[in-house]
């Protein structure tokens, strides 16, 4: 077995001591994974499939994003911040940091969701910096919806819950599973995963106004074709997702984004669709084959 250490670094937003975890792996690691999380989660949400990964001999490191997790100095910091720029900035931090100690091992960025917006305007900002990139859970809404949904989440007080742009948003990819559950049986099938989920109160909070209207920023940055065009041609990228995700348009929207990498010019793209999956694969009934399947891709772009 290997180990796992919890660690803090300064973040980009000069205010915040960001947490972090790393998973390393018995001797020298061949590579290294960089989790992004997603939305309303946190890095220790990823432990089975980084004890995995770490179990093939790769260091894996995540941290928790601004206003998530052990970032946030207490509950009512959850789903707050107020700028893209110092997500994706917290990202190259830690990449940094870790290249101190792995300056010649291949390395990987993993976004999920939120974080694979993240990750995405990662490849625009820092390109040449990563050994490849997997995609899971991502998509891309059409820009007069995500520019109503910058418009609407400036509106009132950016701390406080846009009670719409929620229903339109996390509710609305709920409703695509009725008659649900519970208000989160769009994450996945796994009844266990989707309760322990609702039961974490680093999980079961609803995202501000003013974090809604950074992200809307984001994903305006990232389906501008200037901005695409700065992706390092040679750094290649797997798309994962389920094909009932709402987040990626049931496949739909994954398929969108893709093709815009290649159409950038990006020579090695893959996707791969799961049927019958939902929002989050690497937690799905079928995540051994999820894993697996992320490891033969991770393991196929060594080097």
């Amino acid at each position: 077995m290997g180990t796992r250490k919890e660690f803090t670094f300064p973040s980009s937003d000069g205010v915040h001591q960001v947490h972090a975890v790393l998973w390393l792996p018995q001797g020298e690691p061949r590579g290294v994974i960089q989790l992004v999380h997603g939305i309303c989660e946190y890095a220790l949400r990823y432990d089975p499939f980084a004890q995995y990964l770490s179990g093939h001999g790769f260091a894996v490191v995540g941290h928790d994003h601004l206003g998530h997790g052990l970032t946030a100095k207490g509950p009512e910091e959850y789903g707050y911040f107020s700028r893209w720029r110092d997500l994706v900035q917290d990202v190259r931090l830690l990449q940094l940091k870790v290249k101190e100690t792995y300056p010649t091992q291949p390395y990987f960025l993993l976004g999920h969701s939120m974080g694979s917006f993240v990750a995405r305007t990662f490849l625009i900002d820092y390109p040449g910096t990563l050994t490849g990139c997997i995609l899971s859970g991502t998509g891309q809404e059409p820009a007069l919806t995500v520019a109503a949904g910058k418009l609407l989440t400036g509106l009132g007080d950016p701390h406080k819950v846009n009670k719409l742009f929620y229903k339109l948003s996390i509710g609305a990819y709920n409703k695509q599973f009725a008659p649900s559950r519970t208000p989160a049986d769009w994450i996945c099938r796994d009844e266990a995963v989707v309760d322990a989920y609702l039961a974490d109160p680093l999980c079961n909070f609803q995202t501000t106004a003013g974090m809604n209207h950074a992200m809307m920023t984001g994903l305006q940055y990232v389906a501008k074709k200037e901005n695409l065009d700065k992706m390092d041609k040679d750094t290649p990228v797997y798309f994962f997702a389920g094909d009932q995700d709402p987040v990626g348009a049931r496949g739909k929207g994954v398929e969108k984004v893709a093709r815009w990498f290649r159409e950038a010019g990006v020579k090695d793209v893959t996707v791969k669709l799961y049927p019958g999956g939902r929002h989050e694969m690497l937690n799905e009934t079928n995540r051994e084959e999820v894993y697996a399947d992320a490891l033969a891709w991770l393991e196929g772009h060594l080097g």
